[in-house]
């Protein structure tokens, strides 16, 4: 194996934090009006400071118009010509993309700003306008970055799986550069098929960025409430999860014959503390009920 490819195994295996790169979804993102909110909210109505792509850094009210400005968005929108799409009940094309990332509680923030800042530099520099804030409210820190949606070159940016997962490694690998130890792998291989916990949507329904996943708990818990929770759906999982034990068992072998027999002994314990393969909805259920029990403790009176 190579260096690189035994260091990923060694980071996984010893659980090294991963790496969040999220697009919200949410409204906002296909106006001018929209986009302002945005930047309001990001930079809590003046009080943040929003650092862009040619290294100005700005605050106070009046930001968001300013990019808009200075992005051309206001001339975009009026060349996109909304009513049309409204016409064809189609939604308008987004004047720009709205990201996050993050890592968990106890990085340096201004580690993660720094990377953020190298990455947004690698992948949109002279070719997409963008802007970012550093957010520590939380915590765990994470930067929000808008991307105008249309480069320079007039060259439309489409975020897809593989380019999300392209910007989780290199987003991981600038972390690293700077010190922080920081990992960017599919949450399949870790053997992991959780959702977010329940107090993770609701910050994040709180922020309008959520209303798929709290829809989604609604609904398990209407279904646990009047007992027609279906568990299954679990076939897909299990298969990719004997998948998964095969390749992992595979570079156990390869490991023990290249002589490295700490790793291989570190990946077969990871193989066997994988927790067992649940869909989503499994996961949330469980949360509900856990969340339910604690609730019902702290209300129980105290017996004398």
């Amino acid at each position: 194996m190579s260096a690189a490819e035994v260091a990923l195994i060694a980071r996984t295996v010893r659980h090294t934090p991963e790496v969040m790169v999220k697009v919200t979804g949410g409204g906002g993102a296909n106006t001018s009006h929209g986009v302002n909110a945005h930047f309001n909210y990001i930079g809590r109505r003046g009080d943040f400071e929003i650092e862009t792509d040619d290294g100005e850094r700005l605050s106070g009210r009046g930001v968001g118009w300013h990019l808009i400005q200075d992005w051309d968005l206001d001339l975009d929108e009026d060349r996109e010509r909304p009513d049309l799409f409204a016409a064809n009940r189609r939604a308008a094309p987004k004047l720009v993309h709205k990201l996050i990332f993050s890592m968990p509680a106890g990085t340096p923030p201004k580690k993660v700003l720094a990377a953020v800042r190298d990455f947004a530099r690698e992948e949109f520099g002279l070719q997409h306008r963008y802007a970012m804030v550093l957010h520590t409210d939380e915590p765990h820190p994470h930067v929000h970055v808008v991307v105008k949606a249309v480069s320079e070159a007039g060259v439309r940016l489409n975020i897809d799986k593989a380019t999300l997962r392209h910007w989780r490694q290199e987003f991981a690998h600038h972390l690293r550069a700077h010190g922080v130890e920081a990992n960017a792998t599919e949450r399949s291989v870790r053997g992991q098929s959780r959702a977010s916990k329940l107090d993770s949507i609701f910050r994040a329904t709180q922020r309008g960025e959520s209303s798929h996943m709290s829809a989604r708990v609604r609904g398990v818990a209407r279904e646990l409430k009047t007992g027609s929770f279906d568990g299954s759906g679990a076939a897909r999982l299990q298969q990719t999860r004997r998948e998964v034990v095969t390749g992992w068992n595979a570079i156990r072998e390869r490991l023990l014959v290249e002589g490295q027999h700490q790793l291989a002994d570190l990946v077969g314990r990871f193989v066997n503390q994988m927790p067992p393969p649940r869909t989503e909805n499994a996961w949330l259920a469980q949360e509900l009920i856990e969340h339910s029990r604690q609730v019902r403790s702290k209300d129980k009176p105290l017996v004398r």
